[in-house]
């Protein structure tokens, strides 16, 4: 059981007999009354996107997800194929499955899939991704401004704030989970 004080983001919970995946939480203090807390859900199965509200100290059962060991290897069109590392099973899922994960990934990427109960429902991306900057405008001099930044475009699509020295063929460490630019490489 998880209670609302140790909510985090990505944890997925089961709240009326389906799969939510929290995405984002915010505790809220009436001036009366008890605290409330406004949580933003998405259904790890359908996909759709819900806000609601649950008094403090709600509890819900964690989700017991099985994790295994992926390589992601294509992409064709919509579709995105995947081996697993110890069957070498390949198996394929949409773009609309991933959802945000989708511009992270990179061919012969290693991620972890998560099932439930046999049935995948997403994969989990690492903490952070090394991309090749494929194409972003020229730093001038004169731009000195103190954490000036300007729009990269990666080899998967990814657009990205970046400063001012990074150019096109640069490599640069992104946070998946912020997507904020982290290091040039």
């Amino acid at each position: 059981m998880i209670s609302t004080g140790e909510l985090r983001k990505g944890v997925v919970i089961e709240l009326d007999n389906d799969l939510w995946q929290i995405l984002d939480y915010h505790h809220i203090k009436m001036g009366r009354g008890s605290a409330q807390v406004r949580i933003k859900l998405r259904n790890v199965k359908k996909g759709s996107i819900v806000e609601r509200s649950f008094q403090a100290g709600d509890r819900w059962p964690r989700a017991q997800l099985d994790r295994r060991q992926v390589q992601f290897l294509y992409r064709d069109g919509d579709d995105l194929h995947f081996m697993e590392l110890e069957s070498y099973e390949q198996f394929t899922l949409t773009t609309e499955q991933l959802g945000e994960a989708v511009p992270y990934l990179k061919d012969g990427m290693i991620l972890d899939r998560t099932s439930y109960e046999g049935e995948t429902i997403g994969v989990e991306l690492p903490v952070t991704v090394d991309l090749v900057v494929s194409d972003t405008e020229p730093g001038f001099a004169g731009d000195t401004q103190t954490g000036a930044r300007k729009p990269a475009t990666t080899e998967t699509g990814l657009v990205v704030q970046v400063p001012i020295f990074v150019e096109s063929g640069d490599t640069i460490r992104i946070d998946t989970r912020t997507g904020e630019y982290q290091t040039r490489l």
